[in-house]
């Protein structure tokens, strides 16, 4: 077997020429043994195991018992010698001494100690420095302070001279206001000798005064007296002059009542409404429909589910709608199968009626505030579903007035509610269409914009094509009638949502108007025009739209439509 032993892992500086070894890697008896004597610590093994590198024993430490039996012949001399160059050739391996190994440590402690002598250099450099930059300090400080000395007592002295300066000033106006006061309390005599004076001077003319007065009591006592029978004839002159006046008025009153009796007859033979009833008719009809309908299928457990069935299908076939006349019939004919009774109205067909009105106006209010095209597919279904299915032109009249307040009628909300109720606040705004998210009302450019995106798509309904007519609510003269009823109110003109609404109207069925009414309806826009540039009945401070930033938009607006209309053949 072959012996070898790991060099050293740092190179020496000079290495010796190897040794010649055996076949076996041992090194031979004609090598010499080192020069230099090995050191106590080369003589040392690296470690208890070196030590029984030759020997192997089982894991508990103990050797193995040899038997008599199987004793080994002794070795021939070329064996014994083999095994003693072995030996001596592991104990020189042990024992081996590395010049390099000797000189790197000799370095190493040489570099340490010129360290520790420069720190030390270092160190004492470093304090005479720091003693160097600290008297500087002391210095400097020193100066400063003698400086801030200095200036301290010039501002003590120039203090010093301005309280002097100051002291004698006060003197020189302490004088001033003793003679100012001794002037004072001698014109104060002077005019209380002169009060006097004048007091006897106005006794003695008072008792003057009162005699005259008394003769001229006397005389218009008498004036008096004579006045009042000349009055007394006049009122009654007056008197039969009044009666007269009175017996005309009350003719002409009775002529007019009469007038009116006999116009408000035809106007109910026409069917024509007033603004107030208008909205009080939608007012009803939501809280009947709310308090009926409503509450009776949100409480009945078989209807409920039903009724939320077909919500979640109305709103996804609303917003599917596109300029496709083949998908606005399809998804015509889809809800009106899905809404439309079987029989009678019972209150889930109304509660559905509700639910598909309030699809469409929040359609109205997002996408045709987005897209104004967009507002076209959704009036013409609406406009079928209102010619087909029963009640719902009154339901979506009357979501349209609770989502828009007055607007569509157009009228300005009541004081009070219907029934006689008085109004709060937040209900009042909730009426008017105003929408609070967060606790806070929104602005009034979001206001105007989503009321005039549902209003677009009713005006749009009254100018749709169908078959038979539809409600007096929704039929085209109502948009002569809405125009009429804008112009005679001058609150609602002077509001942006005014504005905004008429330009939604002109822009929707301005040039269809005048192909139907002509000269009439261009004399209607020449009234709006006016109001648009000069004011509202003629005064300039009160403009179409107001003052704020979006009625001002939208009056411009109509002017421009206007414009257009008039201008077109």
């Amino acid at each position: 077997m072959r012996y070898g032993l790991p060099r050293s892992p740092s190179p020496s500086p000079v290495r010796r020429q190897p040794r010649r070894t055996s076949g076996f890697g041992i090194p031979s008896d004609s090598e010499s043994e080192p020069e230099e004597p090995l050191s106590d610590v080369d003589h040392t093994p690296s470690s208890p195991s070196s030590l029984s590198d030759s020997v192997c024993f089982d894991s508990d430490g103990e050797a193995p018992v040899i038997s008599s039996s199987t004793r080994r012949e002794p070795r021939s001399p070329a064996e014994r010698r083999h095994v003693e160059e072995t030996v001596a050739a592991i104990r020189l391996r042990t024992r081996h001494y590395d010049p390099y190994e000797e000189w790197e440590k000799q370095t190493h402690k040489d570099a340490l100690r010129t360290a520790r002598k420069e720190q030390a250099e270092t160190l004492l450099e470093t304090h005479e420095q720091c003693a160097k930059r600290r008297d500087l300090d002391l210095h400097t400080l020193a100066a400063k302070h003698d400086y801030q000395m200095a200036e301290v007592q010039k501002l003590l002295s120039t203090l010093k001279l301005r309280q002097h300066s100051e002291l004698n000033q006060l003197r020189i106006q302490w004088s001033e206001q003793d003679k100012a006061q001794q002037e004072r309390i001698e014109r104060v005599i002077r005019i209380e000798e002169e009060n006097h004076r004048k007091k006897l001077e106005a006794e003695r003319k008072k008792r003057e005064e009162e005699e005259r007065q008394r003769k001229l009591e006397e005389e218009r006592r008498l004036a008096e007296e004579e006045k009042k029978r000349q009055e007394e004839e006049q009122r009654q002159k007056q008197k039969e002059a009044e009666e007269a006046a009175q017996r005309v008025k009350d003719e002409v009153e009775r002529e007019k009542r009469a007038s009116l009796a006999a116009a408000e007859k035809r106007r109910i033979v026409l069917g024509i409404t007033s603004p107030e009833e208008d909205w009080i008719h939608a007012r009803e009809t939501l809280k009947n429909l709310k308090a009926g309908p409503m509450k009776t299928v949100k409480a009945n457990q078989a209807l409920r589910p039903q009724w939320n069935a077909i919500r979640r299908q109305i709103t996804p076939k609303i917003g599917q709608l596109t300029q496709d006349p083949a998908t606005i019939a399809r998804i015509t004919s889809q809800i009106y199968e899905l809404v439309h009774p079987q029989q009678g109205l019972p209150p889930l067909y109304l509660a559905s009626l509700s639910s598909l009105a309030k699809a469409i106006l929040l359609q109205a209010e997002t996408e045709v505030t987005a897209e104004k095209k967009s507002a076209i597919p959704l009036a013409l279904v609406t406009a079928s579903l209102l010619e087909r299915l029963p009640i719902f032109p009154d339901i979506f009249f009357a979501k349209l007035v609770q989502r828009a307040g007055g607007w569509p009628v157009p009228s300005v909300i009541p004081s009070i509610d219907v029934g006689g109720i008085q109004w709060e606040e937040a209900a009042r705004k909730k009426a008017m269409g105003y929408r609070v998210s967060s606790g806070e009302q929104e602005s009034t450019g979001d206001y105007v914009t989503r009321i005039a995106g549902m209003m677009r798509v009713y005006f749009l309904v009254m100018a749709a094509p169908v078959a038979k007519p539809l409600d007096n609510m929704f039929r085209l003269p109502r948009y002569w009638t809405y125009f009429s009823r804008m112009m005679n109110d001058e609150r609602l003109l002077s509001t942006a949502v005014a504005a905004q609404l008429l330009y939604a109207a002109l822009d929707v069925g301005g040039m269809e108007a005048k192909y139907i009414w002509g000269k009439q309806w261009v004399k209607l826009l020449e009234l709006l025009y006016e109001a648009a540039t000069v004011g509202i009945g003629g005064k300039s401070d009160t403009l179409l739209g107001g003052q704020t930033p979006e009625g001002k938009a939208a009056c411009v607006r109509v002017q421009l439509e206007i414009e257009n209309i008039v201008r077109s053949p």
